[in-house]
């Protein structure tokens, strides 16, 4: 799929963050991409390892950008406000795509007009070595709202956006160090359909000290999302009833969670926010 004619331009987003070490392999990945009509932009999130270095080796092939240190979710955000693409494709710093990835994905969404985002199936590596997604990482497709609610089902490594979407429900919420994909992902997934390539073209690492989600709890900022989308006044009956089913659940484990930890305050705040539910 070289030829650029008629080929929609799309927009690789990869925010980095002292990912020196991993960074080399996600851009290359981008650009041996066999779609020809491609973007490469890199925002680098206020590194002070050798990012700097390594992206003036790619001097005239990618946009670089460079912002003080925000979060993941500004920088995805700033490349997205830059992106020049019809779509978006993210991809994070420590994930590769294989070869033909963008062009399966444009030829999907050619193939269905309708459709506003999609993502592929995933080849999962933990420290080096290839494992087996468990059941419950099990990716649905079309509309996926209800088993989001408990977990994120969609991988930012492996979606292609169109941006007018994005237009319409926001970029990422940037107070999230965590789930801010999760966040996402709700705000469009209760009225639009997000659809699974069921052939793994992303490539997504895991298993190092960096990752984010080794360091803060998500169930907390996963319960601040489902608020925010009760607040929003935008679900159905039915979606409310389920929001909230997951809100008690979530909010009655982290509470004790922080009980037990000591976090008395905390814990008592979230246990009386299950119990009024």
């Amino acid at each position: 799929m070289k030829d650029t004619n008629e080929m929609p331009l799309v927009s690789a987003i990869i925010p980095t963050y002292n990912r020196d070490w991993a960074l080399k392999n996600a851009i290359d990945s981008a650009l041996n991409q066999d779609y020809g009509n491609l973007e490469v932009i890199v925002i680098d999130d206020g590194s002070t390892d050798d990012t700097n270095d390594l992206l003036q080796q790619y001097k005239g092939k990618i946009v670089a950008l460079k912002q003080t240190n925000k979060g993941v979710s500004a920088a995805r955000n700033l490349g997205i406000q830059r992106a020049a693409g019809e779509y978006i494709a993210l991809l994070d710093s420590d994930d590769a795509w294989e070869k033909e990835k963008i062009s399966c994905q444009v030829r999907f969404f050619k193939e269905n007009p309708k459709a506003l985002i999609c993502q592929t199936e995933e080849i999962w590596i933990r420290n080096g070595k290839r494992v087996n997604p468990r059941k419950k990482h099990k990716k649905p497709s079309g509309m996926i709202f209800e088993p989001s609610l408990q977990l994120c089902l969609v991988s930012p490594s492996s979606v292609m956006i169109k941006k007018e979407l994005l237009d319409e429900k926001g970029l990422f919420n940037e107070a999230f160090p965590v789930c801010e994909d999760y966040d996402l992902w709700l705000r469009i997934s209760y009225d639009t359909k997000i659809y699974l390539i069921d052939r793994p073209c992303t490539i997504k690492q895991g298993g190092h000290d960096d990752q984010l989600s080794s360091h803060h709890s998500q169930d907390k900022f996963r319960i601040q999302s489902l608020l925010n989308l009760m607040e929003s006044n935008r679900l159905s009956q039915s979606q409310e009833t389920m929001v909230k089913k997951v809100l008690k659940k979530k909010s009655l484990i982290y509470g004790n969670g922080c009980m037990k930890r000591g976090r008395t305050e905390e814990g008592e705040y979230y246990l009386s926010l299950g119990q009024a539910l």
